[in-house]
């Protein structure tokens, strides 16, 4: 087996989960307002908690009620 075929294999053992992407929206306009990435090897606990610290700041610094902002998860996928 050639030398770079091995390290390709190895390297991808140890190669980390995709990120999480998320866009925070406002909801009175429809508006993505912050986008945000998140590792996916975090617990579900973990990312709804960073994600509502997010969504926090996202409001104070646009001036909105937190109930407008709301977030979702978006797949970076590119069609080629």
């Amino acid at each position: 087996m050639p030398v770079a075929s091995i390290i390709f294999n190895i390297s991808s053992l140890f190669m980390k989960p995709a990120d999480k992407h998320y866009k925070f929206i406002n909801s009175k306009t429809g508006y993505v307002i912050y986008y945000h990435s998140i590792s996916s090897d975090h617990t579900a606990e973990q990312i709804r908690a960073e994600l509502q610290e997010i969504k926090t700041r996202v409001a104070i610094q646009n001036g909105i009620y937190l109930e407008t902002v709301y977030w979702e998860e978006f797949k970076d996928d590119v069609n080629v």
